[in-house]
């Protein structure tokens, strides 16, 4: 059977995209959904984005608290990350708990991120987005919180 570079390159592809799940060490928290991860098999730090939802950005309001409270739970704590892709800054879409704690969730809960929409389909954390809200926990205690996403679009990224 003859090479054939595309075949072999998709194959490449395909195995890049895999699911990789390992435990780490949280080595620093940039925002409310992206954090870095030491590998406890050793290696540079890999940079994470909580899979499922969309935290304010640092500029925003409640930026950085929702980045405090995540560092105050995960910073130098060993976690547990599965992977699934990467978006578009190459950061890993993550689950990332700690203790059995799924962090995605614990961070909508306590009103800290939005549960990511997908064309107008609820998240994964949607009940707990719901149970924020209607306790006006965190960002939702602000009288009009402004989506990351529409945040971006009228006022560019933050840095």
């Amino acid at each position: 059977m003859p090479f054939r570079p595309v075949a072999f390159f998709a194959f490449l592809c395909l195995a890049a995209l895999q699911v990789q799940a390992y435990e780490g060490t949280v080595s620093h928290v940039s925002d409310g959904d992206t954090l870095w991860v030491r590998p406890a098999k050793g290696g540079a730090p890999r940079a994470l984005r909580l899979d499922g939802i969309d935290a304010p950005e640092i500029c925003q309001a409640h930026g950085a608290l929702a980045r405090d409270a995540l560092a105050a739970r995960l910073l130098h704590r060993q976690v547990a990350v599965r992977t699934r892709s990467r978006d578009s800054y190459h950061r890993a879409l993550a689950s990332v708990s700690l203790d059995g704690q799924d962090m995605g969730a614990w961070m909508v809960a306590r009103g800290h991120a939005w549960a990511h929409r997908f064309h107008g389909h609820a998240g994964a954390y949607a009940a707990q987005e719901s149970a924020a809200r209607s306790k006006r926990l965190g960002l939702w205690a602000h009288a009009q919180p402004l989506e990351p996403r529409a945040f971006r679009r009228k006022h560019g990224a933050c840095h």
